[in-house]
């Protein structure tokens, strides 16, 4: 076996030319389909990079993986995409052909235990194994400093899938060691070709089974970019009625769209809501009231969108039009008395209310130089004249003296310093020219002129 390095700069693995027939027998035999009882999914998955379809920046000619894979190489990668794109699929075929021992685990069953076998093995046959960990982002971090070494010093090349932010799902160790592939959900027209060549092959084994052109559209389109999603419906109508073939409204009647990606604690939600932020700070609400239906119809908690309303109305709208925060918290309430779905009235409204409102960020702004000042002089002492004087002793000690009460004053308006000695806070709240914060633009103006009459 020797070492090269590979198109991203990390270290990869080509098999030598004295492989022993051992080694290469145990790769194909794990690669075994188990024949015609396993299902249709498996027994398509493509062989080679030119079968695989989708993917075009890793499986033209001239990408960085093909010419990889014409090395006869693997590194480790991790592939991260959406279900039924192509992950283990990729994952299988640089296996094949760098014809390295291959092992399969799923961290789903497996830890640290199976880690540790598949690691004695390779030592004890001194070579280097190729181990595919499906599901890895479900490794804690403990099992996952557990491959560190091993894909250090070469006796394992690592090839995890997930449906996972590698981001936040694996440890920075972890990822300095392997590449991270990026797979996107497969267009309608690559899912149709995979139900095109899925027909071919069912024909061969049974002549009278058939979907209608229109039907294999609403199909690859129902998908939502999951092949095997596509794949397992084909399965189901030939289970059904192998001797037919089945129109649009018969496979309508007896297939269902894919559920919508999501998850409340995964990127969909993560983007999505972004998504939904981004749209109302720039004031386009018909976007807005898209991604706010995408993630209700999703099955996301109302009450979690209504939180992040009555956050925009703060840090995107703000005094530009108090008003909105109002209507934020109105919507929550409508929510928690009326329920679902009823209650999601008051979010659509809240958020078109928002995407029109005047922005502004200054009170957002105000609140992050104000904290940094705030922790820049944490034990700056009250000025004397500020302090609470509840007591005669406190009276005694100065606390209170010279306090002016802006009640007694004309126009409410007085000239005396409140922040501490050495503190500049003037301008933490710096108005824009929109809404209503142009009228206290305007007050902040007169305040400080008047402030300025009165110290002369």
């Amino acid at each position: 076996m020797t070492v090269n390095t590979g198109h991203d700069g990390k270290r990869c693995r080509c098999l030598s030319p004295n492989i022993s027939e051992a080694a290469f027998l145990n790769v194909h035999e794990l690669f075994d389909d188990t024949g015609d009882v396993a299902p249709l999914a498996h027994r398509l998955r493509p062989v080679t990079l030119g079968d695989v379809v989708g993917q075009k920046e890793l499986t033209a000619a001239d990408s960085w993986f093909a010419a990889l894979l014409n090395e006869g190489c693997a590194a480790s990668c991790i592939f991260w995409g959406p279900p039924g794109v192509g992950k283990t699929t990729l994952a299988n075929i640089m296996a094949r052909t760098a014809n390295m021992p291959f092992a399969r685990l799923s961290a789903v069953s497996a830890g640290k235990a199976e880690v540790q076998k598949v690691v004695a093995r390779a030592k004890g046959e001194g070579r280097s194994y190729l181990l595919f960990l499906d599901e890895i982002h479900r490794f804690n971090k403990a099992q996952q400093d557990v491959l560190l070494p091993y894909i250090e010093d070469g006796t394992l090349i690592l090839l995890g899938a997930t449906t996972e932010n590698p981001s936040f799902s694996l440890n920075n160790a972890l990822l300095s060691r392997c590449r991270v592939i990026v797979l996107h959900a497969l267009d309608g027209e690559a899912i149709r070709q995979i139900i095109t060549r899925a027909l071919d092959v069912l024909k061969d084994e049974t002549a009278q089974f058939g979907v209608d052109e229109d039907a294999q559209i609403w199909l690859a389109e129902a998908a939502a970019g999951d092949a095997r999603y596509a794949l397992n419906a084909l399965e189901a109508l030939l289970a059904a009625d192998s001797e037919k073939n089945w129109s649009l409204a018969e496979v309508q009647a007896h297939w269902s769209r894919k559920s919508a990606q999501y998850d409340r604690n995964g990127d969909f939600h993560y983007d999505i809501i972004s998504a939904l932020h981004k749209c109302v700070r720039d004031s386009d609400a018909d976007a807005a009231v898209y991604w706010l239906a995408r993630m209700l119809e999703a099955g996301e908690e109302p009450l979690y969108i209504a939180r992040r309303l009555i956050r925009m109305a703060t840090e995107d709208v703000g005094l530009a039009d108090p008003q909105a925060l109002t209507v934020c918290l109105n919507a929550q309430r409508m929510f928690e008395i009326l329920g679902s779905p009823e209650g999601e009235q008051g979010l659509f409204e809240a958020t078109i209310y928002l995407s029109l409102a005047a922005k502004s960020n200054a009170t957002y702004t105000a609140e992050k130089a104000a904290r940094k000042l705030a922790r820049n002089a944490p034990d700056a002492p009250v000025p004397m004249h500020l302090r609470n004087a509840p007591s005669k002793l406190m009276k005694e000690l100065g606390h209170g003296a010279g306090y002016q009460y802006a009640h007694s004053a004309e126009d409410a308006v007085v000239a005396q310093k409140h922040v501490p000695e050495g503190v500049q806070a003037e301008g933490l709240f710096t108005p824009s020219e929109r809404g209503f914060e142009r009228k206290l633009g305007e007050r902040i103006r007169w305040l400080a002129a008047r402030k300025k009459e009165l110290k002369t």
